[in-house]
C-alpha cells in the first residue's frame, strides 16, 4: 500500500527530489573565502553585470517597493537597524567595478547609511498624496550606477505625525525575493532591539541575531569551483537534450510590430479569481498528483497554445534555489530560471498535459543548479536583439516564504508603484491569497494594448473555468470565449435582420427611389 504522501506525488516529483537531495550531499560545504584578492561574481550577477553593460541606463533589473507606515515611527531606530542589516550583509556593501577588463566584486568594510527624510507636512492635504506618489515614482526611475555607490536606497517621506512613506529601491544584483523576507525579518528584530534600547551599536554582541556563517561572495567562488568538471557536464547534458533541436520562438499575435531592438517599457493588469475556482484549482491539482504551479503552468500554456497554434512550447520560470542550509539567511543574488519546454502536440486532454508538464517540470527541479547564465553560455541560441534568449513569456506563482514588513506600534500597508518596465513579451504573475489566486499579467506596451490584455485575462479564466469543470477535454475544445465574448459573436454580429418590404420583387427594390436616392448620396460622398 502506498503512503498519503506517495498518493498525492507522482513518481517523477519524488525522482527529482531524490536528485536535489544527493547533488547537495555531493556538494563540498560552503567555507569562508579570503578577501586580500579579487572575488568573482556569481554567474547570475555576471548575466546582469553583462546586461547593464548593453543598457547602462536600464531601469529593468532593479525595483521599488513602498509601504504606508501609519503610528509611531522610531526613525533613529529605524535609521540604526538598517545600518546594523548592511553591515550583516556583504552585498548591501558590495560594488562591481572592472579589473583588467573582468567584473569583480569590491565590498566595502563598512558603510553608513543616512536615512533621507522628506518632509511633506507644510503641502496641502489635498496634494501631500500626489506628491509621494511623485517622490515614488522619481526613486522608481533613478538608475543605480554597479561600479560606485550604495546598490539599495532608502527614502522615508514625512506626511502627517503617525504618517509616513518608506521607499526601498534595490538593483538584482544584490538581492532577490526570498532577500527580501530575509531583509523584513531582521529589520523587524532589530528595530525592536534599537526601539526598547535592548540593543545598540556599541554592544553589538548583545544582537539579536544569529552570526552569518558565510557571505554571498564565499557563494560565487564556491558556485564557481563546484560547478565545474562531471557537475556541470551531467547538468549540461540534461538540458541539452531537452532544449535539442530547433528552438521555438513563441509567435504571439502583436498589436504593434516587434521593435528591431527589444525594448522593456511595460505596465501590468490584475485579475483576482473566484474563491470557489480558486478551491476547485487546488482540489484538481491534488487529485492529478501535482502540485498548484504545475496546474497554473499548464493553463498558461494552454493558452498561449490555443493563441499561436504552435505545439512546442518554452516558458520560463524563477526558482528561489536556495537549496542549501548556509545560504537560506543571506541577502543576495541566488535565484534562477528554468526554462520549460512543453510538448502539446496531439491536441491532448489536460489531464494528459498535466502528466507532461509534471514530468518536465520536476526534471527541471532536478537539474536547477545550472544557471540559467551558463546556459545560454553553453547552449548559444541565435540572437536576436528583438527577444530575449530561449523564451519570451515568463510564468511565475509568487509562494516564496517572505515575511510581510512588520513593526511594533505601526500599521503597515503596501503601496503599488507602478514601474513602467517589464522583461519579457508577457509574465503571468500568480499569488494565493486570501481572496483568491490573485494574477497579474504584465506586458510589452511596445506590443500589446490595454484591451488585447483585458481580452486574455478574461480568456485565461474561462479556460481554468472550464478545466475544473472537465479536465478530460482536449485543448481545443476547452472554452476560451468570456460571456461577452459570446454573446457579441452570436448574437449581436448576427443581429442582421433589415426591415425592407415583402410584397415586391427584388428587381423592384433595386428600382425603387429610396434605392436610387442612397446611390446619388454614396456618389456625392
Amino acid at each position: 500500500m502506498k503512503s498519503p504522501a506517495t498518493e498525492k506525488f507522482p513518481s517523477e516529483i519524488w525522482s527529482a527530489a531524490r536528485t536535489i537531495i544527493k547533488l547537495q550531499r555531493q556538494a563540498p560545504p560552503i567555507k569562508p573565502v579570503p578577501r586580500d584578492s579579487n572575488l568573482p561574481l556569481s554567474f547570475a550577477q555576471a548575466r546582469l553585470w553583462f546586461l547593464h553593460q548593453l543598457q547602462p541606463d536600464s531601469l529593468s533589473y532593479q525595483s521599488l517597493r513602498a509601504y504606508r507606515l501609519t503610528g509611531f515611527l522610531n526613525v533613529t531606530a529605524l535609521e540604526q537597524s538598517l545600518n546594523q542589516i548592511q553591515q550583516r550583509h556583504e552585498a548591501l556593501r558590495t560594488n562591481f567595478p572592472t579589473v583588467e577588463g573582468h567584473p569583480v566584486q569590491l565590498i566595502a568594510p563598512t558603510a553608513t547609511l543616512k536615512l533621507p527624510i522628506i518632509d511633506l507636512r507644510k503641502l496641502p492635504e489635498t496634494e501631500r498624496e500626489a506628491e509621494a506618489q511623485r517622490q515614488a515614482i522619481q526613486e522608481a526611475q533613478q538608475p543605480f550606477d554597479l561600479a560606485k555607490g550604495s546598490l539599495w536606497r532608502v527614502k522615508l517621506l514625512h506626511l502627517t505625525t503617525e504618517e509616513h512613506v518608506l521607499l526601498l529601491s534595490m538593483h538584482h544584483i544584490v538581492y532577490d525575493g526570498w532577500s527580501l523576507g530575509v531583509l523584513f525579518r531582521e529589520l523587524a528584530a532589530l528595530y525592536q532591539a534599537f526601539s526598547t534600547n535592548q540593543f545598540s551599536l556599541e554592544h553589538a554582541t548583545l544582537t539579536p541575531l544569529p552570526e552569518l556563517p558565510i557571505q554571498y561572495a564565499d557563494f560565487a567562488v564556491w558556485q564557481r569551483q563546484w560547478l565545474s568538471g562531471e557537475v556541470l557536464e551531467s547538468q549540461l547534458n540534461y538540458w541539452k537534450q531537452q532544449l535539442s533541436g530547433t528552438l521555438p520562438v513563441l509567435q504571439l499575435p502583436t498589436d504593434y510590430p516587434r521593435p528591431p531592438v527589444q525594448t522593456y517599457r511595460g505596465t501590468s493588469q490584475s485579475l483576482v479569481l473566484p474563491l470557489d475556482l480558486t478551491a476547485a484549482l487546488k482540489s484538481l491539482s491534488q487529485q492529478s498528483g501535482v502540485t498548484l504551479f504545475m496546474t497554473l503552468l499548464a493553463a498558461f500554456q494552454t493558452l498561449l497554445y490555443r493563441y499561436t497554434e504552435q505545439e512546442d512550447i518554452i516558458v520560463g520560470s524563477p526558482i528561489a534555489n536556495r537549496n542549501r542550509r548556509e545560504i537560506e539567511g543571506l541577502i543576495g543574488f541566488f535565484a534562477n530560471t528554468l526554462v520549460l519546454r512543453t510538448d502539446l502536440s496531439g491536441n491532448p486532454t489536460f489531464r494528459e498535459l498535466l502528466r507532461r508538464v509534471s514530468q518536465v517540470a520536476s526534471g527541471a527541479y532536478g537539474h536547477q543548479d545550472l544557471p540559467f547564465e551558463k546556459l545560454v553560455e553553453e547552449l548559444q541560441p541565435e540572437r536576436d536583439l528583438s527577444r530575449t534568449p530561449l523564451f519570451q513569456v515568463m510564468f511565475v506563482l509568487l509562494n516564496t516564504p517572505t515575511s510581510p514588513l512588520e513593526l511594533p506600534g505601526l500599521a503597515i500597508n503596501s503601496l503599488n508603484v507602478p514601474s513602467g518596465t517589464t522583461k519579457f513579451d508577457l509574465t503571468l504573475y500568480v499569488e494565493d491569497t486570501a481572496q483568491g489566486l490573485r494574477g497579474s499579467l504584465s506586458y510589452n506596451t511596445d506590443l500589446f494594448d490595454t484591451a488585447t490584455i483585458s481580452r486574455m485575462l478574461g480568456h485565461f479564466q474561462t479556460l481554468l473555468e472550464g478545466i475544473v469543470a472537465n479536465p478530460e477535454q482536449r485543448l481545443e475544445d476547452l472554452p476560451l470565449l468570456t460571456v461577452a465574448e459570446q454573446h457579441q459573436l452570436l448574437v449581436e454580429w448576427n443581429n442582421t435582420q433589415t426591415d425592407y418590404p415583402n410584397n415586391i420583387c427584388i428587381h423592384q427594390l433595386f428600382e425603387s427611389p429610396s434605392r436610387t436616392n442612397s446611390q446619388r448620396h454614396c456618389r456625392s460622398l
